[in-house]
């Protein structure tokens, strides 16, 4: 996704948070004068929008919001338990599993020796049936040796951690930001490919400051968006 897309995509989402169920939607002319970009640029955005669902577009009539089941991100430091919170039922499906040499990028993330080992597996992340997220984590094997797909397969990670290793998480640090969902994430989720996501990478760490999960995740931007609030001084 170049950015000025991504940029421009941000944007758009923003304005949409604000918007209710029908309202109209810029016309591809004011968001070329609102943003300074291209008629392409504005047309690949919204036609991305509107293959995730979030916008609709009526021939002749012009480009509308559709309503909006969405769910604030900034709640789900844990899916599993923020997901029967809101009274649906959690499903996290390991879709792919395995025990391999950390490369420079995870020796540096999680202060590994060079020929260090790590578990990696990918997730599907889903709420009364309808995909939500796909995640990809990791996890430094040599201090999480005993977990395995079976386990992944009967209790929640953060369980794992407390119950079984009595390791809990002090802080989580995260990033946000726009990207777009790969064929394979695309069939996984159900949407399109190359439909815009948010994309979440999260460091947890323990009591000492030891990074203990590494995970990137991938969030239909028709279901989630990030809030937050602040009081400026």
């Amino acid at each position: 996704m170049s950015t000025l897309y991504s940029d421009l995509t941000t944007k758009l989402l923003d304005k949409i948070s604000t918007m209710k169920k029908g309202d109209k939607f810029y016309s591809e002319r004011q968001i070329c004068q609102d943003y300074g970009v291209s008629r392409t640029t504005v047309r690949n955005a919204i036609g991305s929008l509107v293959n995730a669902g979030i916008l609709y577009q009526v021939q002749g009539k012009g480009t509308f919001v559709r309503e909006k089941n969405s769910e604030n991100l900034s709640n789900y430091y844990s899916f599993t338990e923020q997901t029967r919170k809101n009274g649906k039922k959690p499903k996290s499906p390991v879709l792919k599993f395995e025990i391999k040499e950390a490369n420079e990028k995870l020796q540096k993330i999680f202060d590994l020796e060079k020929d260090a080992k790590v578990i990696q597996f990918e997730r599907l992340r889903i709420a009364d049936d309808i995909p939500m997220m796909y995640e990809i984590t990791t996890i430094p094997y040599d201090r999480f040796s005993e977990i395995d797909k079976g386990l992944l397969g009967k209790k929640a990670l953060y369980d794992i951690f407390n119950e079984d290793f009595k390791t809990k998480i002090y802080q989580v640090k995260e990033r946000f930001s726009v990207s777009s969902l790969s064929y394979d994430m695309a069939r996984a989720l159900k949407q399109k490919d190359q439909s815009p996501c948010l994309k979440i990478v999260r460091r947890s760490l323990d009591i000492e400051n030891s990074i203990i999960e590494y995970t990137v995740s991938f969030a239909r931007a028709d279901i989630f968006y990030y809030e937050t609030s602040y009081s400026p001084n």
